[in-house]
């Protein structure tokens, strides 16, 4: 009898290391479970496209979320945020909606769906409703080394020879090259557009501001998201922060997770 006693103390002694790596994997840091917010959406901003979010998406799905990353068109307002909705309509829960930099504008829109739990400003615009998005830089001043190359037909990208020191200057010179190259055109007049929704009116609101953006002038964004109400992270990065600093950026939204309601008002 002592002997059996042993033998299955013994196996429960192996069995709690492994139990507790699968609990681990399936509940992540914050225990991922019926009570928490499973499903994260990442929308991505002008002049990139959806692979600039794969850290983030890898570290979240660690964690045991389920990530679906938008690939934005660019081609308007409209357009963005169709794309997004077809993304929230294939969660099956209440969502984190996460938006970078001109995602912003995207998710404040579209983060009206009753699906939408909280939303995440990665270096982000957050407009009112009724305002553009290029009311957002009234009174401020974008840094000189982010400079616009407006094409004939009304899109634009980031000067080539701008792109690392304007947009992804803590990026490696590769990582920043291949995102320069791949950059997806935005049609400027979508920056014209007047928003009709502003979720962050209804849904809390965090925010990652990154301290070396090019893009922004660094007043614009901290004035942004003490309109908004959000909880701010701020963290030395480039304008790629949602790249660069991918850790850091997945820590925000697994805390919008944890924090936010089930239920939307």
């Amino acid at each position: 009898m002592n002997k059996l006693r042993a033998v299955a103390v013994a196996a429960v002694v192996v069995a709690l290391p492994f139990a507790a790596q699968a609990q681990q994997a399936n509940h992540g840091p914050h225990g991922i479970g019926e009570r928490a917010v499973r499903n994260v959406v990442l929308v991505h901003g002008a002049f990139a496209d959806g692979s600039g979010w794969r850290g983030v998406h890898d570290d979240l799905t660690r964690r045991g979320y389920r990530v679906t990353i938008v690939q934005n068109p660019l081609t308007s307002l409209a357009d963005d945020v169709a794309a997004t909705k077809r993304a929230l309509a294939r969660q099956d829960g209440p969502t984190i909606l996460v938006g970078h930099s001109w995602g912003g504008t995207v998710i404040t829109e579209a983060g009206v769906d009753p699906k939408v739990a909280g939303l995440v400003y990665v270096s982000a615009l957050s407009p009112d409703a009724g305002e553009t998005t290029a009311q957002q830089y009234e009174g401020f001043v974008t840094p000189a080394e982010f400079v616009i190359d407006t094409q004939g037909d009304g899109f634009g990208v980031v000067k080539a020879e701008n792109f690392k020191i304007g947009f992804a200057a803590d990026a490696s010179d590769a990582d920043a090259a291949f995102m320069r190259d791949s950059q997806v055109p935005i049609n400027l007049s979508a920056f014209g557009t007047k928003l009709t929704q502003a979720a962050w009116r209804s849904r809390p609101s965090w925010a990652v501001i990154a301290t070396d953006d090019k893009a922004f002038d660094l007043r614009m964004l901290r004035h942004m998201a003490n309109r908004i109400g959000a909880k701010v992270t701020e963290v030395p990065a480039s304008h790629a922060v949602f790249m660069t600093q991918p850790k850091v950026v997945a820590d925000v939204i697994d805390r919008a997770a944890t924090e936010s309601p089930r239920k939307t008002r």
